[in-house]
C-alpha cells in the first residue's frame, strides 16, 4: 500500500466512527502526519459539533510541527460558515503546507471551493486518493445532494422456498408475526436501523405485525418511523402511534398531528414513491429503509427506486403464502449468519 493510501485508509476508518451521529453532515476523518509519524487524528463526531479537521488539529500537542506536516482528509474541507467556521480557513491559519483529499464535496456551498481556496493560499493539494472508497463511505450524502433524494435501502426476510409470510390458508398462524430470520440477523437489522435516517412500512405490515420499528437490540440513534395509512384506519394502540419515536404517517385524510406523531397528506392516486422521496428530501432525511410487505417492496423495485437491498433467507419452508418480491439482480455479497443467509444487492455498483 502506498503512503498516501495508507493514511487515507486511516481517515476512512476514523470517519466510520461517526456513523449514525453526524447526518445530515457527511462522515469525515482526518489524519496529520509529520516525518512519517501520525501526530494528530480526528473525525466528525456529532452533527453541529467540530469537524474532523478541527478535531485533528486540536489533538496535535506540538503545534509548531504543523508547518511541516501533511493533513489527510477523506472529504474536501468546507469553505462556508455553517454551524462551525470553515475548515479550510483553519488549515490555512495553521500553516499546514500540504493537504491530501480523498474526494471532492458535492455540496453546492463547497464543491471544489475549499480546494481552490487552499491552493490560492499556497497549500499543495492532492485530490482523489482512495476516491472510490471515500465516495462509498458517504454514498447517502452524495446521493442526497447529487440526485436530490434519500438513499434507498430495501430489506426483507424470506423462506428457503421464497415466501415472506403465511396467508389465510394458515389460520393458526395468520395475523401473527412469523419470524423467519434468527436472533443474530435481527441484531444486524437493529444495528442497520441506527445507521439510517428513516424506516418505512405499509398499512398491512403495521396492522398485522404491530412492529415497534425501534432500535432495541443495538445501541444508537432511532430512525424516524414512516407509515402508509391511506384511509387513516390504523388504531391508536399500535406501537407506531405510541409517541415514543418521531413518526410520520402518510395519508389522504386531514388529521391533526400530536406529540412525536405527524400526519402528512399525500395523493395515493399519484406517484406515491416520488411524493415520499420529495417529502424526505425536504426534511433532510438522507436515507430510508423500506421494510414493508410484498406490495410496497415490489413497487420500489418496479420503479428501480432503490440503491441497496438486504435479503435474509431463513431456514424455513412455508410451501405457500405471500411470495417474496421478484428481483432480477445477483447478490454482490453473501454471508451466512448461522442458519440464516444474508444476501446483499447493490443496484449502482
Amino acid at each position: 500500500m502506498k503512503i498516501n493510501e495508507k493514511y487515507m485508509f486511516r481517515c476512512i476508518e476514523l470517519a466510520r466512527l461517526g456513523m449514525g451521529e453526524v447526518a445530515p453532515n457527511p462522515m469525515v476523518g482526518a489524519v496529520i502526519v509529520h516525518e512519517g509519524k501520525i501526530i494528530g487524528e480526528g473525525f466528525h463526531r456529532q452533527f453541529g459539533g467540530p469537524h474532523a479537521e478541527v478535531n485533528a488539529i486540536a489533538s496535535v500537542a506540538a503545534k509548531e510541527l504543523l508547518k511541516n506536516a501533511t493533513m489527510y482528509v477523506s472529504l474536501e474541507p468546507c469553505v462556508h460558515f455553517g454551524k462551525t467556521p470553515p475548515c479550510s480557513d483553519l488549515i490555512i491559519s495553521s500553516h499546514i503546507p500540504r493537504v491530501v483529499v480523498g474526494s471532492v464535496d458535492p455540496f453546492a456551498k463547497v464543491a471544489g471551493k475549499g480546494i481552490e481556496k487552499m491552493r490560492h493560499a499556497g497549500i499543495e493539494v492532492e485530490v482523489g486518493v482512495l476516491e472510490k472508497d471515500c465516495l462509498e463511505l458517504n454514498r447517502r450524502f452524495f446521493t442526497f445532494h447529487q440526485q436530490k433524494r434519500p438513499y434507498i435501502i430495501l430489506k426483507w426476510a424470506q423462506t428457503l422456498d421464497g415466501y415472506l409470510d403465511v396467508d389465510r390458508s394458515y389460520p393458526e398462524l395468520y395475523g401473527k408475526p412469523n419470524w423467519i430470520s434468527n436472533e443474530l440477523a435481527r441484531r444486524i437489522v437493529h444495528r442497520q436501523r441506527t445507521e439510517e435516517a428513516a424506516i418505512l412500512i405499509g398499512t398491512n405490515t403495521a396492522m398485522k405485525d404491530n412492529p415497534s420499528l425501534t432500535v432495541r437490540e443495538w445501541s444508537g440513534k432511532q430512525p424516524v418511523r414512516l407509515v402508509l395509512d391511506r384511509q387513516n384506519r390504523l388504531p391508536g394502540h399500535l406501537h407506531v402511534k405510541d409517541g415514543q419515536v418521531p413518526t410520520i404517517i402518510f395519508t389522504e385524510q386531514v388529521v391533526s398531528s400530536g406529540t412525536n406523531l405527524e400526519f402528512a397528506q399525500v395523493d395515493f392516486h399519484g406517484d406515491l414513491i416520488a411524493q415520499i422521496l420529495k417529502f424526505l428530501y425536504d426534511r433532510e432525511l438522507q436515507s430510508v429503509v423500506v421494510e414493508g410487505g410484498q406490495r410496497l417492496l415490489q413497487s420500489f423495485i418496479d420503479q428501480e427506486a432503490w440503491d441497496e437491498a438486504y435479503v435474509y433467507i431463513g431456514h424455513f419452508w412455508f410451501g405457500k403464502g405471500v411470495r417474496a418480491p421478484q428481483f432480477n439482480y445477483q447478490p454482490g455479497e453473501s454471508e451466512m449468519l448461522n442458519d440464516t443467509q444474508l444476501q446483499c444487492f447493490y443496484r449502482n455498483i
